[in-house]
């Protein structure tokens, strides 16, 4: 770590400059009063580095994993040890993540350390200290394996079967290329349908799955054709098969195998062995790679104790990053016991009726605002709607030819015009930011949303080029680019043969704002849109519960959602 002076940083180039996430230093903030003090958004590197090197955290910077992204969580516990080698699990900022990725992290983070790694009656070898195995029966592209390595490094063995021989290879290749080196191994399905996991059975010290691909693709203990209903609950058994004693599986399932009636009688030997442990709701809107909402069941292998099982109902986030995707925030959930989110319930009661396993059906009703508190809200929302709905422009049609003449952004580079910077550098208010995983580009604003997910940085030259008229003709090009690498990022020179078109700058400036106008205003129907949506769910939920009397407002063939006939070009 090096320092200058007159080095005044934002937040977000405090954490890469520090190796860690931008929660860290926002947790350095809040719990250490000696923190220096932002001026004007922006913190003194010189001040954040004397302070790093006084408190020790500079060293264990140093000597830290890091991992792809730069990131890495040090809070200065120890969250667990495995064989006696202490371990700080690695974190990867969720600021940018996927579904799939955001799903895969959610998981690994419900997996326990396996601290019991000496005991030889939990499959312990310390004679020869091998480390646990975790295992994947159905991998697809690694995802879960490889969050399982941000969590323990190298401290596991990771093991993948997939169906899809080239999709195996996509998992291989992942893992390979993981900043941690994990020993691995992914097999890929041989014809009769042998099953290529018999190995491990009874070894595996975790396993993450995603049932309903489970039934596809992973290898079946009996082999031949595999007849099993997509939804059916069989395969839990051989998932159960693959693990040592004390041995934990965290698996993805669809919420109707909660209730469904043809998997009662596994769902109640589950309950009556102590086998299933928590069931968790995950939000409607994190689907993963199944398509549909999920929950995750946390199960363990016998002989265990006969404590309640734990419902966490995290279906009624609207934001699926503020799910806990490390250890910690799982125990800090569990210890903030809200009877709205999680609740231990009996093994008794759940054995009672059809033993249904959702978890909203166990936790204490969401409460719903008073009803004068929802008119409120209601008027305020019809307003801003209204609001909304006045500032959609109205089209004009473009006369004439519509080519243009175009430039690259190469050419523009050696005109001095812009200039595409090292993705690693702090984004600066006016610059065009280009994002990872497909998202359209951006106009940096100077606040720490800008470092979020950014795979290029365009510095525009003042008063060359209008940097919103840039951002909108990059989207189209950008949109129409193949992406290989993981990341969904696109590349430098891929960016710089992207072409936009001449114009002087009046007429730049004139589709800028243009841009600038339509952009807010998506930013504004994505926001009224989840905040009604929000209202119509409370409204619902207290009709349901009557703390609410239904009234009729409107006619529902009066609710158009789509434009008439003679509205439709």
């Amino acid at each position: 770590m090096s320092t200058d002076a007159d080095d005044l940083v934002t937040a977000a180039a405090v954490a890469r400059r520090a190796g860690v996430g931008r929660a860290a230093v926002s947790n350095w903030r809040k719990r250490h009063d000696d923190f220096p003090r932002p001026r004007d958004g922006l913190y003194s590197w010189p001040e954040v580095l004397r302070w790093l090197r006084a408190t020790g955290k500079a060293d264990q910077l140093a000597v830290a994993g890091q991992t792809d992204t730069g990131t890495q969580r040090l809070d200065g516990v120890v969250a667990g040890s495995i064989a006696g080698v202490a371990v700080v699990p690695q974190e990867r900022a969720v600021d940018g993540l996927g579904d799939h990725e955001l799903l895969a992290r959610t998981m690994a983070a419900l997996l326990p350390f396996p601290d019991d790694l000496g005991d030889p009656e939990a499959g312990g070898t310390p004679d020869t200290g091998e480390p646990p195995v975790v295992l994947d029966p159905s991998c697809a592209g690694g995802l879960l394996l490889a969050a399982v390595a941000d969590r323990f490094g190298d401290h596991v063995v990771l093991v993948g079967h997939e169906g899809d021989e080239a999709v195996a290879r996509t998992a291989a290749d992942r893992l390979r290329a993981h900043p941690h080196a994990p020993p691995y191994a992914v097999l890929s399905a041989e014809p009769g349908g042998d099953d290529r996991l018999a190995p491990y059975r009874g070894r595996a010290a975790g396993v993450l799955c995603t049932g309903p691909a489970l039934t596809r693709s992973a290898p079946r203990p009996t082999g031949g054709r595999d007849d099993t209903p997509r939804h059916d609950l069989g395969w839990i058994g051989y998932v159960l098969s693959l693990l040592r004693p004390r041995g934990t599986a965290v698996v993805a399932v669809p919420p109707t195998v909660a209730a469904l009636g043809s998997g009662r009688d596994l769902r109640a030997e589950l309950v009556r062995s102590g086998t299933l442990r928590t069931v968790v709701a995950l939000p409607a809107t994190l689907t993963g790679a199944t398509g549909s909402t999920l929950h995750l069941w946390v199960l363990r292998r016998p002989p265990v104790d006969d404590r309640p099982v734990r419902m966490v109902a995290l279906d009624h986030l609207a934001d699926p990053a503020d799910l806990p995707t490390d250890d910690r925030g799982w125990e800090r959930l569990i210890a903030d016991a809200d009877p709205e989110r999680v609740r231990a319930v009996a093994r008794l009661d759940l054995l009672d009726g059809g033993v249904d396993l959702s978890p909203r059906r166990h936790v204490a009703d969401v409460g719903v605002a008073p009803a004068d508190e929802l008119n409120d809200i209601v008027r305020r929302l019809r307003a801003a709607f209204g609001g909304v709905s006045d500032a959609i422009p109205d089209p004009v049609g473009s006369p004439g030819n519509r080519e243009r003449p175009t430039v690259t952004i190469a050419e523009l580079e050696r005109a001095g015009a812009l200039r595409v910077r090292a993705r690693d550098t702090t984004p600066r208010a006016g610059d065009v930011l280009l994002r990872v995983l497909g998202r359209p580009p951006v106009v940096a604003n100077g606040t720490a949303d800008d470092d979020r997910g950014v795979a290029q940085v365009v510095e525009i030259a003042p008063g060359k080029l209008d940097a919103h008229f840039l951002a909108l003709f990059l989207r189209a090009e950008v949109a129409g680019l193949p992406v290989s690498n993981t990341h969904g990022a696109i590349s430098r020179d891929d960016l710089r043969r992207c072409r936009i078109p001449r114009m002087p700058p009046a007429e730049q400036r004139r589709y800028g704002a243009h841009f600038r106008h339509v952009v807010d205003l998506q930013a504004a129907m994505a926001a009224l849109a989840g905040l009604g949506q929000g209202v119509l769910e409370q409204t619902l939920h207290g009709l349901t519960i009557g703390a609410l009397l239904p009234t009729v407002t409107t006619h529902r063939e009066n609710i158009a959602t789509e434009p008439s006939e003679s509205e439709t070009p």
